[in-house]
């Protein structure tokens, strides 16, 4: 079961020009710089660009097929929509903007409950609020529960926390974390924000200049040393990790992956619960003995898998495996030359505790 697509569609000083596969599970993330063309190819799944040519299948039905003059239009799609802006009915309290979504769907069609989408989004108090007396992130979770009482098959995000500040995106993060567990109901999400990946992706998509670069599972796309020169700042792998102890006095959660014990600050974690975390490349610093009086408390062995030149001349580039976790680290030639790194050569890998997330 996925989405295939192929799309061609030209605005002039812009082509957008893609293939691609996603899964129809899960959350796919569309990522890339801006005017890369992640809102123009979630336009064109959504069935908003009549002019872009190509062909578009999900879950083997057929909504576009050029060389079959088939063009599914949106409202026969079931899609629902979410928008950097979440455009509510300034006029009509939060339950009466969720009976326009629910009232949609015939009974017997509906995918979500109208409690279960209620409590899932933890906007039960806010019902006989107007949209102007909610905050940014409750207005945006008013709204992704109005697309899913809809009963879509597939849900779009185009960029759904960009309008929001640090302290509300963390209060709506967790909420989309926990929709691909509790609704069978695959996400597609456009951003341009490196935390919302990691928290969210299950699969990757770069976007460069209307074409895709790569994609696949996020450490395995992040960890490639041949990405473009615009992601190469970005070489990084994510750890699924699970809280294992937290240390109230210091402020520290310990965190257990394959063959990987690390130390991150605590704030917003508790024992059991299941975080992923991103070792970005340049944090990650290489030694050939262990030193137990540095400050850095994430001190790993490990064994070098391959080394490679980096986008910047004065940089390589180590492939580690960690006791089965790999980790990439991002150094400088000189000192790749002054540890004589080879493949098969232990090292201890150093990550600052501070810089993991």
């Amino acid at each position: 079961m996925s989405l295939d697509a192929r799309f061609a569609l030209d605005y002039g000083d812009f082509a957008l020009d893609v293939c691609l596969q996603l899964p129809a599970s899960g959350v796919s993330v569309l990522f890339g710089p801006s005017g890369s063309g992640k809102s123009s190819l979630l336009r064109c799944i959504a069935g908003l660009e009549p002019a872009a040519r190509g062909s578009l299948s999900f879950n083997q039905q057929c909504w576009q097929n050029d060389a079959g003059q088939r063009f599914v239009p949106l409202h026969q799609r079931q899609i629902g929509m979410v928008f950097q802006e979440p455009s509510l009915f300034a006029h009509l309290d939060v339950a009466a903007n969720l009976r326009f979504g629910w009232q949609r769907t015939p009974a017997a069609q509906r995918r979500a409950g109208w409690q279960q989408v209620i409590d899932l989004l933890g906007i039960g108090h806010l019902l006989a609020r107007r949209p102007d007396r909610l905050s940014g992130g409750e207005r945006q979770r008013v709204a992704i529960a109005r697309a899913l009482l809809a009963s879509p098959q597939l849900l779009l995000l185009d960029e759904p926390l960009a309008a929001l500040d640090f302290a509300r995106k963390q209060e709506i993060l967790p909420y989309l974390e926990n929709l691909p567990r509790e609704l069978d109901i695959p996400l597609i999400y456009v951003t341009h924000a490196f935390e919302e990946v990691v928290r969210l992706a299950d699969h990757l998509l770069l976007l460069q200049q209307g074409r895709v670069v790569a994609q696949g599972a996020p450490s395995q796309v992040l960890s490639r040393f041949d990405l473009p020169p615009e992601f190469a700042d970005e070489i990084s792998v994510v750890l699924q990790t699970q809280v294992t102890d937290v240390d109230t006095h210091y402020q520290l959660a310990t965190l257990q992956a394959p063959g990987v014990t690390l130390q991150v600050p605590a704030s917003g974690l508790w024992p059991g619960q299941a975080r992923r975390v991103r070792i970005h490349a340049r944090d990650v610093s290489l030694a050939l003995h262990d030193h137990p009086d540095s400050s850095i408390l994430n001190r790993l062995p490990a064994t070098v898998l391959t080394t490679s030149p980096a986008e910047h001349p004065a940089h390589a580039l180590v492939r580690l495996d960690a006791g089965g976790s790999e980790i990439v680290a991002r150094i400088t030639r000189r000192s790749h030359h002054l540890l004589q790194l080879a493949p098969g050569m232990p090292v201890w890998a150093q990550i600052k505790s501070v810089v993991l997330v």
